[in-house]
């Protein structure tokens, strides 16, 4: 895909499995409305944040060349976020949880390049470019920020995930969809409501993914800084949403101190907030992320950490205290007093250290699974990582030898020893056998007819976590999703009001228009009743210039009002906003 982008260093870097999310922003796509939308959006957001927003959202403005009156071009802002270490990419909506972290721990911003309708100008469950590029992008230029959002990143798409994760991400992606779609019917709405509803409200314990999702929600995109008393907003939610910012600063909108509890708060994407959390200060979260880190099989690893992957029913990967790594997907574990004593991978399996896969052990090597001993010898005090040369050969552990393997718990491994395999330290991180039998009691785990069979070494596991040690031993070029975005129908009438709209951008420009200001509000006043944004934009050109024009736009404002009072208030903002710059 990068090669129908422009791409740069950063993005370069980027493995294979995430780019096959990237598409091409299709600038020219975006119409005149949509440049509009963003304009309304922007101007009010400036204005309102300039209050209420964590100092580093203007600066953060500047810094990466995000402008007020028109949607971002993603290769004139990557020009400009490379001078701060990081990248920006489209995509399609939402994209899996997993890579979206995986993106932010290679410094590179995810993109939805889509923007929302005017009808729904205020919020949009699905993420867009109003969302991602005006609310993501500025706060980013903070050192401290972007380092904890990259560390997000690399910690997060290590969680481990469930197959429940899986349907949310799914339900959730398809209801943002269809609601921002025009004209779903509301049944349908509310079906995918119901559905994601459903899912939600399931009693389980919340996998790995689930908690540091939730943690991404309440900082990263709903996240407030300060006090409690006086909060500032820094998540790119509320940044982004000229609703909830006005709304999140509300009595109505509980504070709560950010802690390491948000992990078990879950989230409704369709509903203004009724919590936020409040972090003192950037640091904070990264004591947190640590915090939570501390807690993840990535770094407690054992029996727990294998229990999850199997649960899990996804690709993963164990690391034993040899630093040797089992990627596959693990299906069974026997334990001994707490421990696991014996773990077993099925399907295509790679073996790997320190995220390189070991020559001769990729998934054609290991194409039905792998199963392995984990432990120390019963009776010996040394583990075999442990022991010398001369041990080794005290104890017959060397090539040519027959054995037999006796392990904690009752695991039994006969064979002869064909060969080791060291890591750079020296330390036997693998040993193979020929006409090997490994037996649990009177249960068979492998037969000499199998072939040869490969022991992992490793007297503990020490971690676990999401995903295979090396991209590469896999075919991660996989990703289908069940549906797409919607694109709005061109119509006659759609195309009309575009040209109208372009025609009151050219106006003020400066360029040549189409349609001069008069004959641009007669036609939306007579063939665009229910648009309000053309209106409000003719009034900022015309306004303390035309006073005829002024009150026949206002006039017709005051109609829209009265027929919709659903956005009334939307254009009332967009006049105040106009008649305090008008005084500045």
């Amino acid at each position: 895909m990068l090669d129908k982008i422009e791409s740069n260093a950063i993005l370069d870097r980027l493995p294979s499995h995430l780019q096959q999310y990237i598409k091409p922003q299709n600038y020219d796509d975006y119409t005149p409305v949509n440049h509009a939308v963003w304009r309304y959006v922007m101007r009010k957001n400036v204005d309102y944040l300039s209050k209420v927003a964590h100092e580093s959202y203007l600066e953060g403005l500047k810094q990466t060349g995000i402008s007020i009156d028109h949607i971002p071009n993603m290769y004139g802002m990557n020009r400009i976020l490379k001078e701060i270490g990081w990248a920006a990419v489209a995509v399609d909506g939402f994209i899996p949880p997993a890579a979206f972290m995986e993106f932010q721990a290679f410094n590179v911003l995810v993109i939805a390049s889509d923007i929302r309708q005017l009808e729904h100008i205020e919020y949009t469950p699905a993420p867009d470019i109003i969302h991602e590029g005006a609310g993501h992008a500025p706060i980013i230029a903070n050192p401290e920020y972007a380092e904890y959002l990259r560390r997000f990143g690399e910690i997060g798409c290590k969680a481990i995930s469930s197959a429940r994760d899986y349907e949310i991400y799914e339900a959730i992606r398809h209801l943002s969809i269809i609601k921002e779609a025009e004209g779903t019917p509301q049944d349908e709405i509310e079906a995918a409501e119901r559905k994601v509803d459903e899912l939600q409200n399931q009693t389980s314990e919340l996998s790995e993914m689930a908690q540091i999702r939730n943690l991404h929600w309440w900082t990263v995109e709903y996240g407030l800084i300060g006090t409690l008393e006086d909060p500032k907003i820094y998540g790119a939610g509320l940044l982004s949403s000229i609703g909830e910012s006005a709304w999140c600063m509300t009595d109505k909108v509980k504070k709560i101190p950010y802690s390491i509890e948000a992990c078990k708060q879950e989230f409704d994407i369709t509903k203004p907030q009724p919590q936020l959390y409040v972090t003192p200060d950037f640091a904070h979260l990264s004591s947190v992320l640590e915090e939570f880190a501390n807690k993840m099989a990535l770094r407690k690893g054992g029996l727990e950490g294998i229990q999850k992957l199997i649960d899990s029913k996804n690709l993963g990967t164990i690391e034993l205290s040899t630093g040797l790594q089992i990627s596959g997907d693990f299906s069974k574990v026997i334990s001994y007093e707490g421990k696991p004593i014996y773990v077993q991978t099925s399907g295509k399996t790679a073996l790997s250290h320190r995220e390189k896969e070991l020559v001769g052990h990729s998934v054609k090597d290991h194409p039905e699974g792998f199963g392995s001993p984990i432990g120390s010898l019963k009776g010996i005090n040394l583990a075999i990582e442990d022991m010398s040369p001369r041990d080794l050969r005290a104890y017959d552990i060397y090539e040519g030898e027959k054995i037999e393997f006796e392990f904690e718990g009752g695991i039994k491994v006969k064979g002869e020893i064909i060969t080791g395999t060291r890591n750079l330290q020296g330390k036997i991180i693998l040993i193979s056998l020929k006409d090997c039998s490994v037996t649990y009691e009177d249960e068979i785990l492998f037969k000499p007819e199998w072939g040869k069979y490969d022991m992992a070494i490793g007297k503990e596991i020490i971690s676990a976590f999401a995903g295979p040690a090396d991209n590469l031993s896999f075919d991660l070029i996989t990703h289908k999703t069940s549906s797409t975005t919607i694109k709005s129908e061109k119509t006659p009438e759609r195309e009309e009001l575009d040209s109208l709209y372009e025609s009151v951008r050219n106006i003020r420009q400066g360029n040549d228009a189409k349609f001069s200001l008069d004959a641009a509000f007669d036609l939306v006043k007579k063939h665009h009743q229910k648009d309000w944004l053309l209106s409000v934009e003719i009034y900022e050109l015309v306004v303390g210039k035309e006073e005829k024009l002024t009150k026949e736009v206002l006039n017709h404002l005051q109609d829209v009002k009265y027929r919709r009072p659903d956005i009334s208030h939307l254009i009332e903002g967009g006049i105040n906003l106009i008649d305090v710059q008008l005084v500045n």
